[in-house]
């Protein structure tokens, strides 16, 4: 009866982390923080929720470790716990495309037609970074992502500003626009920006975690 209690409470411990996931915005929160801290309001801001509610789902995901929080003055940041969390969410996110038929429909739903987007893959653009000067690299995620992160090289353009700053971006050479993750939409628009007006562009497959998360090199700062 012993050992019978001990495995229960062992499993259900296993089964915490995913009761901590029982809602798709903490799953988003996940995803939005792989790109850097947030304030309590900033996470609200980002997935259009109440200050209330993204509070709500940030205690169930520290309480579950997934995310840790730092006091800066007045403000409560968080970010998550270890990379750990990172590839976890991946694998959950290959797991449900794998297993999940609805999951395709879902994402072409949210992100338009991804088959003529042609993306590069983080260690083909790492070696086209090595071999070639020429590639123009765009972050289009908000600037203060790419302030927390961005590869190495990299020009900030949020996509909201990409159409009044295609004077920026030299003709002729090829653009690679990068943004959260395989599931962020910032990226895929604006490769559709960019080719309606002419550019040769692609997109990045995953983004600024994944590149991270494969040993890549990441730079810090706001953006000159």
């Amino acid at each position: 009866m012993i050992k019978r209690e001990a495995k229960n409470a062992l499993f259900d411990a296993f089964a915490s982390i995913a009761k901590s996931l029982g809602s798709g915005r903490r799953v988003e929160i996940l995803d939005l923080l792989a790109n850097g801290e947030r304030s309590v309001e900033g996470v609200a801001e980002g997935l259009a929720l109440s200050v209330a509610n993204a509070s709500q789902h940030l205690q169930k995901l520290r309480a579950a470790g997934l995310v840790e929080s730092r006091r800066e003055g007045t403000s409560i940041l968080y970010r998550l716990a270890s990379g750990e969390v990172v590839d976890f969410l991946r694998d959950l996110m290959t797991l449900a495309a794998r297993q999940l038929p609805e999951i395709e429909d879902l994402a072409a739903a949210y992100l338009g037609d991804r088959g003529a987007l042609e993306p590069l893959t983080a260690e083909q653009l790492a070696r086209r970074l090595r071999e070639r000067k020429d590639i123009v690299l765009l972050d289009v995620r908000p600037e203060a992502e790419f302030a927390a992160g961005h590869i190495p090289g990299a020009v900030s353009v949020p996509v909201g500003e990409l159409g009044k700053r295609l004077k920026e971006i030299p003709r002729g050479r090829d653009v690679v626009a990068y943004c959260r993750g395989p599931y962020c939409a910032f990226a895929h628009e604006a490769v559709r920006i960019l080719t309606r007006r002419g550019y040769r562009a692609r997109r990045l497959e995953g983004g600024l975690p994944d590149w991270a998360a494969a040993g890549l090199p990441v730079d810090e700062g706001a953006p000159d």
